[in-house]
């Protein structure tokens, strides 16, 4: 049989044998707002737990606001606009707002990148910059955390006095759901504490996982955080599979993306009946699998559905190579998962070390099988031994020993499907 993948920007036909029980295991959304301009505009009016965004920027001159980066397909052209006019509107002027780039770690988007998240008007008309977490001097302290997590924030949005993120939820596999807090912290903080973020203390709680807000040690640290940067309003949106939007929630940061969580949890949750054999998964296609390092995220969600011992085959195209030089020397020595989760467990945090723990933990469960034709088995460590720059041989590999009628989930969209086993 033929089955359809999310790959880079142009999908991906793979060919399977019969025999197995195939499943497709597709991502579940609302439906699109039939007017999505309209509800952005009664969500900025009638906010959840505060006052109007006109309102809330009345008397002051200054304003910040984070936005995803080119790794996120965030619908900016449809929210940010509606949004720069309320603070136009209450008087703050086009130079009074500095618009962040939020990459936590990630590269610095180009300007063509730029003008592709905030639109070529608002690059060419507003003061559009990059964070860069590796920059300290760019960031200020603002203390630690109850826990000791130290909180260094870019000063271009503490300088502000108004404090805005624009971004959307999704199940997140760590954090338990994106949006919200996520675009203040790792997203525009310094390296210094997206570490102690990231570290085996957090990655390591089995509740900071994918759906979990209640109880995700991580998500309340974050809470924490983002306080003592003082976020003052949030847009965020949930999107359709087709990347539309299907619900807006603006207004008091913690409220408003609550009732956000609630939404998409609701509406994207996929229970599956049993635990599957085995499963393919795709990481998204373009921008989710530009990388190595963001690709693995599909793993995880097949993980959550395939029986301890199964294997999981991930597609993913990684146009861009493998993703940071620090990810990248940590794949090469990569020596297998418990052999890494020792060699972390007490050494000082490196940056995007949480990725390969996150995979290593769930290495102890499932086999990990990889098409990346963008990135080379020798490349990658002990995951090398799985990894095939042809499509063909990569399923040949994932099928051999397969028992006879084995169960198989299809997940073409693998981040944007939020599966779990039924109890």
């Amino acid at each position: 049989m033929q089955a359809a993948f999310a790959f880079g920007k142009t999908g991906l036909t793979v060919a399977l044998p019969d025999g197995p029980r195939y499943s497709v295991v597709e991502g579940r959304s609302a439906g699109a707002l039939a007017d999505a301009s309209a509800a952005i505009d009664a969500a900025l009016d009638h906010p959840i737990g505060s006052k109007p965004l006109v309102e809330l920027a009345a008397g002051k001159r200054t304003a910040a606001i984070s936005v995803c980066d080119i790794t996120r397909p965030a619908p900016n052209n449809l929210t940010l606009p509606p949004l720069l006019q309320r603070l136009h509107a209450a008087g703050i002027p086009v130079d009074g707002i500095t618009i962040l780039i939020a990459t936590g770690l990630h590269r610095c988007a180009t300007d063509e990148e730029i003008q592709s998240i905030v639109g070529p008007e608002i690059a060419a008309r507003y003061r559009v910059v990059n964070h860069d977490a590796r920059a300290l001097d760019e960031h200020r302290s603002l203390g630690k955390t109850v826990n000791g997590t130290p909180v260094y924030i870019d000063r271009r949005f503490l300088d502000a006095e108004l404090h805005i993120t624009l971004g959307f939820i999704e199940p997140h596999w760590m954090l338990g759901f994106s949006g919200g807090r996520k675009l203040i912290a790792p997203g525009l903080a310094a390296q210094q504490t997206i570490k102690v973020l990231h570290s085996p203390r957090f990655m390591r709680e089995p509740l900071a996982n994918e759906g979990f807000v209640e109880r995700n040690p991580l998500h309340a640290e974050l809470l924490e955080v983002v306080r003592m940067a003082r976020h003052d309003f949030l847009l965020d949106v949930a999107l359709t599979q087709q990347r539309e939007i299907c619900g807006v929630f603006a207004g008091s940061p913690e409220q408003a993306h609550a009732a956000g969580v609630d939404f998409v949890r609701s509406s994207t949750r996929t229970l599956v009946p049993q635990f599957f054999d085995a499963a393919i998964v795709s990481a998204a296609g373009h921008p989710l699998d530009l990388t190595f390092y963001q690709s693995l995220k599909g793993f995880h969600s097949a993980h959550h559905i395939v029986k301890p011992g199964g294997r999981i085959l991930l597609l993913c195209e990684c146009a861009e190579g493998i993703g940071s030089p620090e990810f990248a020397a940590m794949l090469r020595s990569y020596a297998g998962p418990q052999q890494f989760l020792n060699q972390i467990a007490s050494a000082p945090v490196v940056i995007d070390q949480w990725q390969l723990e996150k995979i290593a933990l769930a290495g102890l469960r499932n086999e990990m099988f990889l098409y990346t034709p963008g990135v080379l088995p020798e490349q990658i460590g002990e995951l090398g031994k799985h990894c095939f720059t042809d499509v063909n041989q990569a399923v040949t590999a994932f099928f051999d020993g397969q028992p006879t009628g084995a169960s198989i989930a299809l997940i073409p969209e693998g981040p944007y499907a939020f599966a779990e086993v039924a109890e």
